[in-house]
């Protein structure tokens, strides 16, 4: 199967994303070694981001098997486009919405950015209806 230039680069984007899920791993790592305060003391902060941490690397393995479906559709290459698009932006916007919305230690509650969250899992729900449904016809 020939890769498209426009899959490439949105799994090139996805990819640079990945020492990024890495060094959030460290960091959750580091906090809990040495109890780090803003964190386990922190209950709406820890489960936060370790969503934002699971939800970044689940959703880059995802969103990159999906980009080869997109490939393997019939879909117009405009909805191609679009169904590409969407599924890549989750991986991005969830854990940006778990991760900045706790952003400080003393954080207890998540503030405005909780909305990139329900955006990336909009955009999830969205791009991979439509994946489906190009699938199937």
């Amino acid at each position: 199967m020939q890769i498209s230039p426009p899959t490439m680069t949105l799994a090139g984007i996805i990819l640079i994303t990945v020492p990024g899920i890495a060094f959030g791993g460290l960091t959750l790592l580091k906090f809990l070694m040495r109890g780090e305060p803003g964190y386990l003391d922190n209950p709406v902060r820890r489960g936060l981001w370790r969503a934002g941490h699971a939800h970044a690397g689940v959703l880059v393995l995802f969103s990159l098997v999906a980009l080869l479906f997109v490939e393997a559709s019939a879909m117009a290459e405009w909805l191609k486009w679009t169904v590409r698009v969407l599924i890549a932006a989750a991986p991005i916007l969830m854990p940006l919405g778990f991760f900045l919305s706790v952003l400080r230690p003393g954080d207890t509650r998540p503030n405005r950015l909780i909305w990139l969250t329900k955006a990336g899992g909009a955009s999830l729900a969205l791009g991979t209806l439509t994946l489906g449904v190009g699938l199937l016809l």
